[in-house]
């Protein structure tokens, strides 16, 4: 048997060890990156264009698009005439549809119609929610997910 030592200085293992945390902490940003680029490439692919929603089975799958399973007709289907100004009150709902790339402004006035339609899939809860869409022609225009029930809450398309 052949052993063989050698002397290891203190600042060679400091140097050591330094280096090594360095080679970790580089090795997991670049994962993080990664993770992160997917994350996004994945959110890009949920969403649909809005154009061209001309029938029931082009909403859902807008919906769907989004990650939410919906009931496959319409709880609800309504005529909104938008206001001619929007005032403070609309604030906070505008805010939420322009999050989502949704600019309600230029169609003040406008009559639209409103689909709602059951979530069976929200996290957590299992009754009472809705997804609802807004459209001008054959374009989604605005869409949201909420509940009246309770406090209730209003959250963007885009699935938690």
């Amino acid at each position: 048997m052949i052993i063989i030592t050698k002397k290891l200085h203190p600042r060679r293992l400091v140097a050591g060890c330094a280096l090594f945390a360095l080679a970790l902490g580089v090795l997991g940003a670049g994962l993080g990156l990664v993770r992160d680029i997917q994350s996004a490439a994945a959110v890009a692919d949920l969403q649909v264009d809005p154009r061209g929603i001309k029938t029931n089975a082009d909403r859902v799958a807008f919906l769907e698009g989004y990650g939410w399973i919906v009931s496959q007709e319409p709880a609800a289907v309504e005529d909104i005439r938008l206001p001619d100004t929007f005032d403070a009150s609309y604030d906070e709902y505008l805010s939420l549809q322009k999050s989502q790339g949704f600019d309600l402004s230029q169609y003040a006035g406008k009559t639209v119609k409103r689909y709602t339609y059951q979530v069976s899939n929200y996290p957590g809860l299992q009754e009472n929610i809705w997804a609802s869409l807004l459209l001008y022609k054959k374009e989604v225009i605005g869409g949201e997910i909420y509940s009246n029930e309770g406090d209730g809450f209003i959250q963007a398309l885009p699935y938690p």
